[in-house]
């Protein structure tokens, strides 16, 4: 379930109210109150990457008002850590210290399916509607999602990911937060203002975009076999933990890499001062680099299908490999290495 950390108790309660009101249906099939003359009432974001001034410049034009009936831009915060950060820091936390003004925060840890043994695998429908329902946004809104000053880009690109597979229709993400603060543009922090819940549409779920275990498997056991589809499997983890040098950071997780994956660690795709994503020629220089191949199927991975969505937004600025044939493989490596058997010669490592 999201998390409001609001300073009073919601004015509707989700548990009470949202769940039996729920509009069921995928989204193409929204109320006639969710027209297309409303959805475009306002000015749309020309880039799935929105630079801090676009986004301030938007938030004056159409504020996150719990009043107004139009469709809002929503900031929508995913600060997140890795469980071994040196400082213990939360997600939650940092929203709290220095957030946009009327952010909503969405907790990377909670709007997940609750019932699986591997972090962040995605909730199913029905509970991605009521954390969108608690949060107070509409189908209708535009929602720009954003990471901590401190990471600058790490876990809004899964969020991002995780809204479009859901089908919104206006979703981006802040090319960022850490440029936001060092422009000057406002911030906030303390506990956060009371939302409305809303009644977010219950959705159907971009199954073409996700990668499982069975398709990731049958890409490593095909692997430099002759008539092969030739799938590419990208990990965003550090070289390191690829390599079978460094250990993951769950404890007990064995490190190393399936065969045939290309590691291209996510920073590569940042600025290394800004953490903010590279430009989109240097994003492609990165790639053709690494030997990826535009014309063939691509997943993108990592450790938990996190910093996997970086490397597929990267992908998706620098128009390299068709939308198409890119995917995301949900469970990543915390499932990988725990469902392969060492008779399957699947996890590789670097002597």
């Amino acid at each position: 379930m999201a998390s409001i950390a609001a300073l009073h108790p919601l004015r509707v309660s989700l548990s009470r109210h949202t769940s039996r009101q729920l509009f069921r249906g995928p989204a193409h099939a929204l109320p006639a109150s969710f027209t297309a003359a409303k959805l475009g009432a306002r000015r749309s974001f020309s880039n799935y990457l929105v630079t801090p001034q676009e986004l301030a410049d938007a938030l004056k034009k159409s504020p996150p008002s719990p009043i107004s009936s139009e469709p809002r831009v929503i900031p929508l915060c995913a600060s997140w850590f890795l469980p071994n950060d040196p400082e213990g820091r939360t997600g939650i936390q940092v929203f709290r210290e220095k957030r946009i003004p009327k952010a909503r925060f969405f907790d990377l840890d909670k709007v997940i399916d609750k019932r699986s043994p591997y972090p962040h695998m995605l909730p199913n429908p029905k509970n991605f509607a009521e954390a969108m329902s608690e949060l107070g946004i509409r189908h209708e809104d535009t929602v720009v999602v954003y990471d901590s000053q401190e990471l600058g880009i790490l876990s809004a690109p899964r969020v991002g990911w995780t809204i479009k597979i859901f089908g919104h229709p206006k979703v981006h993400i802040l090319n960022n937060f850490r440029l936001w603060v060092e422009q000057g543009l406002p911030t906030e922090s303390g506990n956060v203002w009371t939302v409305e819940c809303g009644t977010y549409p219950i959705p159907e779920m971009d199954e073409a975009k996700v990668a499982h275990f069975e398709d990731v498997r049958e890409a490593a056991e095909d692997y430099n076999k002759e008539g092969s589809e030739g799938v590419q499997v990208l990990d965003a983890r550090s070289y390191g933990r690829w390599s079978g040098k460094e250990p993951e950071p769950r404890p007990g997780l064995s490190s190393g890499h399936l065969p045939g994956s290309i590691n291209i660690p996510f920073d590569m795709v940042l600025d290394p001062k800004t953490k903010a994503f590279l430009p989109p020629d240097k994003l492609k220089e990165v790639f053709v680099n690494k030997g990826v191949d535009p014309e063939k199927p691509i997943i993108s991975s990592c450790g938990t299908g996190v910093t996997a969505c970086i490397l597929e937004t990267a992908l998706r600025e620098a128009q390299y490999g068709s939308p198409e044939k890119r995917k995301v493989y949900d469970g990543s490596w915390a499932e990988w290495a725990q469902r392969v058997k060492p008779s399957d010669s699947l996890i590789r490592n670097e002597e």
